[in-house]
């Protein structure tokens, strides 16, 4: 123990010995240990580049770019949009799948179902969800046959009956054994692919009262 503490003493000696005493006031030049931190190559707001083809340093706001903050006045009057009020993020059930001021989950998908939109969360669902919940949402996937771990049933009945919105953040930010796909999946993709999940439910829990009477027939032969 005394030669660690022998050996640490001469090492603060030699750095004082070299570096000095340096105060906030010290005229001496400062020690750039990673001047590469400090002198870097960067642009500065509001001034010009020669490293854009529009020789300017302040990029234009991306496509599709929702700010978080609001509400959105501007003179005294709110911002309107294609005829519609521009909302904050956190505002929207669409970004949220909650009620608005509340922590309540919405009910039901609240973007239009198109067969489009149904394809793609058909898609969609087959990259992300169907390794661990199964072609048919049964919780059979590839992972059941490694005994990994057990994956949710979509045809239990409390996900039967659990609200659009509460998928929504469970994909989006995980649950128990589950990671966040918040990252992986955009937030339309989020919504097409629980439009496929209550379609898979359809398809295992519908009866002949849910065909439409002129169609029914064909089912009966």
């Amino acid at each position: 123990m005394r030669y660690f503490l022998l050996l640490f003493l001469l090492t603060c000696v030699a750095v004082v010995g070299i570096a000095g005493f340096r105060g906030s006031h010290s005229r001496r030049p400062t020690i750039e240990i990673f001047p590469d931190m400090v002198r870097q190559n960067k642009v500065r707001p509001q001034t010009p580049s020669d490293f854009f083809a529009d020789q300017r340093s302040s990029r234009p706001i991306p496509a599709g770019t929702v700010a978080r903050t609001g509400p959105y006045v501007i003179n005294d009057e709110t911002l309107i949009v294609n005829g519609k009020p521009v909302y904050p993020y956190e505002d929207s059930p669409v970004n949220t799948g909650r009620i608005p001021g509340t922590t309540n989950f919405i009910p039901n998908n609240p973007v239009p179902l198109t067969r489009q939109l149904l394809d793609r969360g058909q898609q969609r669902y087959q990259i992300n969800c169907m390794p661990c919940h199964g072609p048919a949402g049964d919780g059979k996937g590839i992972t059941s046959k490694y005994n990994m771990f057990s994956m949710a049933n979509f045809h239990d009945q409390r996900l039967i009956n659990i609200a659009d919105g509460d998928i929504f953040n469970t994909i989006t930010y995980g649950h128990n054994l589950m990671g966040s796909y918040g990252a992986n999946v955009t937030v339309e993709d989020r919504w097409a692919i629980i439009y496929y999940v209550r379609t898979l439910q359809r398809s295992q829990l519908a009866s002949v009262e849910d065909v439409p009477e002129p169609d029914r027939a064909q089912f009966k032969k």
